[in-house]
């Protein structure tokens, strides 16, 4: 059974999952409108640096975090003289980490879902009188709603799964910034696999559901 530190770790999750996902919808929707309709050349090192956490190790990721987070960092100057004091091993700076962990999970696909769209359903409200921002929210967001549908998900459930950034910016600190991955680990460290086993069962069955959602979401998927 899940023991008190348990559902502590596991609540914590849920609530750095569901406000990651909200900032990263607000934050990464122009992102991605930037970069599914510029012409630009910095389209290409813009959208690299958005896609860098796929592929470097969380831990090298939570590293240069951690310095730019640190007192020395130009991060943690500034958050100290603003009265803030430092973000490592906050809720606050788990946050900020993994809202940069996952940012390419939902900016790639909004962007997908605008680049999709074309030219011809915003030429066509620009035609009936539209303002750019009144057909970018009547328009553009209604028709790419799997690309939203798909980038909560993916955002939430890929934050959910972090551990080498948490373990870097966050720590270890039981109702704070201790969650589910980093209670499973300290279980197996303790030899506890009964309790590793329930949390570890509940992320399979978490991820399953995941997926399954993904699929019914994406209709490339359903008519496959």
């Amino acid at each position: 059974m899940l023991s008190p530190s348990d559902f502590g770790a596991v609540w914590l999750t849920l609530k750095l999952a569901a406000l990651v996902t909200l900032i990263l919808l607000i934050v990464g929707t122009p992102i991605a409108w930037w970069l599914a309709r510029t012409r630009s050349w910095w389209k290409v090192p813009i959208g690299a640096v958005v896609a860098l956490p796929i592929v470097l190790p969380p831990t090298v990721l939570g590293f240069y975090l951690l310095i730019l987070m640190g007192p020395n960092g130009p991060v943690g100057q500034f958050t100290q003289w603003a009265g803030i004091g430092l973000l490592p091993f906050t809720f606050t700076g788990l946050v900020i980490a993994s809202v940069f962990y996952s940012l390419p999970f939902v900016v790639q696909p909004i962007q997908n879902a605008f680049e999709a769209l074309g030219d011809r359903p915003l030429e066509a409200a620009a035609t009936l009188g539209a303002k750019p921002l009144d057909a970018f929210f009547s328009v553009a967001v209604p028709l790419a709603k799997p690309g939203f549908l798909t980038a909560g998900v993916l955002g939430f459930a890929h934050t959910v799964g972090e551990f080498g950034v948490v373990l870097m910016i966050g720590g270890n600190i039981p109702d704070k910034t201790r969650v589910v991955s980093v209670q499973i680990y300290d279980h197996v460290e303790a030899l506890e696999y009964a309790q590793a086993h329930v949390l570890a069962a509940g992320m399979v069955v978490f991820s399953f559901l995941v997926l399954a959602a993904l699929y019914t979401l994406n209709p490339t998927g359903r008519k496959k």
